[in-house]
């Protein structure tokens, strides 16, 4: 779950609100205009969503996971 954290972040890890595509995601989740995102909003809305955040970190990293021949993967 932290490597998809890690890669989510990269380049803007000290400031993860500048970064354009999780500015993205939030404007397409949330309706909210990625121009005006800043650090107060950016992490007013991570902790009111800060539920589904944590469930999509752990789909993420389900879906990322070496798959190994023979062995089915984990239902979703």
């Amino acid at each position: 779950m932290l490597r998809v954290l890690w890669r989510l972040t990269r380049g803007y890890r000290l400031c993860p609100w500048r970064s354009p595509y999780l500015r993205w995601r939030i404007e397409t989740y949330s309706g909210l205009d990625a121009r005006s995102i800043s650090f107060w909003t950016f992490w007013r809305f991570a902790w009111q969503e800060r539920r589904n955040l944590f469930r999509y970190l752990r789909w993420a990293a389900r879906m990322s996971a070496p798959v190994t021949p023979g062995i089915p993967k984990q239902q979703i």
